[in-house]
């Protein structure tokens, strides 16, 4: 192939190639067959999922051996394992059921004995840390770099959060937001109607999260990756392999237990009632329902 022109699918992942591995892309003997079986296995293994040749291709580029690798190592890559991940980086619908179905839902098993409150809250701490974004950065499901298979360098991550759990009495990200996102949960951008006033934001951001801490797991992870993060109910529908309608109840559910457990909270710590505390509320459930009502329609 050194002298010919690239053909399509070469050409392609030449373009998005560091400069170091180019050389040795172009030497590489039957290099466009190769991308063409890497492809053609991610359709046979993922049919349902749609990624243009192009976005994979570029995917593959960051990840390609170094050139001392051994000769076969490129063709030795987890190719429809990286693609589902790429896909699944790049939020597509069919991908995150895929990786929520054939994935996610064998972790347990590989994990040993743990009660049945320990799987969820690994399974939730799962999705919030490999299919979410955090600020400019790609979800870090985008890092798996096809050496090996992906259901097990999702059990390393995995096994990695149960160590974490086990050390740090239970709950290592579940509360770590500050109460400056806490209280975005309550009056996310109200300026004319300020809720979180500087003298009584750090009681709200404690109530809240007291709160929190006493919702069920599942509740809490719907409620975060919603609100704080700006999931919408497709995509949470599409993570959870459940219907839209389904979840849209889960999380309208999830809001009213929390609103009612933060009435408690603030009851007991600003020693409000009557009317003054039904005000506060009202103000906090009209932002969430504001935050909700276009989704749930």
């Amino acid at each position: 192939m050194t002298d010919e022109t690239p053909s399509p699918l070469s050409r392609m992942l030449l373009a998005h190639a560091p400069e170091d591995r180019r050389d040795w892309l172009r030497a590489w003997p039957g290099l466009e067959a190769l991308l063409a079986s890497h492809l053609a296995a991610a359709a046979s293994a993922w049919p349902a999922v749609k990624l243009p040749p192009e976005r994979f291709l570029r995917h593959l580029a960051r990840h390609l051996p170094a050139p001392e690798a051994p000769a076969d190592a490129l063709a030795k890559l987890h190719a429809a394992d990286l693609y589902l991940a790429c896909a699944c980086a790049e939020g597509e619908p069919q991908a995150l059921l895929s990786f929520e179905q054939h994935v996610l839902r064998k972790v347990p098993a590989r994990l040993g004995p743990l009660p049945g409150s320990t799987v969820d809250e690994v399974l939730q701490v799962l999705r919030q840390r490999l299919l979410l974004g955090v600020g400019e950065a790609p979800p870090r499901i985008a890092d798996y770099a096809g050496r090996g298979p992906l259901r097990a360098w999702v059990r390393i991550v995995a096994a990695r959060i149960v160590t974490a759990l086990s050390q740090q009495g239970g709950h290592p990200e579940r509360l770590s937001e500050s109460p400056e996102s806490l209280a975005q949960l309550l009056a996310p951008d109200d300026p004319e109607r300020e809720l979180v006033r500087a003298h009584s934001r750090e009681v709200l951001s404690e109530a809240l999260r007291a709160a929190l801490a006493a919702l069920p797991e599942r509740e809490r992870a719907l409620l975060r990756l919603h609100h704080l993060h700006g999931l919408t109910m497709d995509r949470l529908a599409t993570m959870y392999g459940e219907s839209r309608s389904n979840i849209a109840r889960h999380v309208a559910h999830a809001r009213e237990r929390l609103l009612r457990l933060t009435r408690h909270e603030l009851e007991a710590r600003l020693k409000l009632h009557g009317r003054e505390l039904e005000s506060l509320l009202g103000l906090v459930r009209s932002r969430l329902d504001l935050s909700l009502g276009g989704l749930m329609d």
